[in-house]
């Protein structure tokens, strides 16, 4: 069973020849939740990176995206909620299991889908070179936020020179 790319509010990976590309479709990221939190609980964080190293670095859900999810699911009986540290942990119910058992095609074909969608989108040494963009967008937001606006000009000019460097070694 193949399903839609589409996911309200742009659910999106990167740009790829021009074409965005959707990982998930409408619904799937309970799905891909649960089966996240039926191997361990986890907190909302966790989930997040958990679901990135699954993507090679492809995509990082977004807070926005992540607790929403949990708490529908924490809603629905599907998840259970306790504090470990301070932290919110989240596990997956008896309800959950029996969830995500009843609908083992749908996850098997999400998590198929993307894997596909990954590897058609990466192919070999793309891996490292994606990994490596995601770490530098990360780093040069994260600093570049809480930086001065003459911090921000270096970062902006190391950018460039980066591009440029990058443009003519593939000349």
């Amino acid at each position: 069973m193949r399903r839609g790319w589409g996911w309200p509010g742009g659910f999106v990976g990167f740009a790829m020849g021009g074409r965005r590309r959707q990982w998930f479709g409408a619904g799937d990221m309970k799905y891909v939740m649960l089966k996240l939190l039926k191997d361990k609980p986890r907190h909302g964080y966790e989930i997040m990176k958990a679901l990135e190293e699954r993507m090679h670095g492809c995509y990082s859900p977004s807070p926005g995206t992540v607790y929403p999810t949990l708490q529908w699911l924490e809603d629905e009986g599907l998840v259970k909620a306790k504090e470990v540290d301070g932290k919110k942990v989240y596990e997956i119910t008896p309800e959950g299991l029996k969830f995500l058992d009843e609908h083992k095609d749908v996850v098997e074909d999400i998590f198929d889908r993307v894997s596909d969608a990954v590897d058609q989108a990466l192919g070999g040494a793309m891996i490292d070179v994606n990994q490596n963009v995601a770490r530098l967008m990360k780093t040069v937001y994260r600093r570049g936020w809480r930086a001065s606006d003459e911090i921000r000009k270096q970062i902006a000019e190391i950018l460039a020179r980066a591009a440029k460097e990058i443009e003519e070694a593939t000349a």
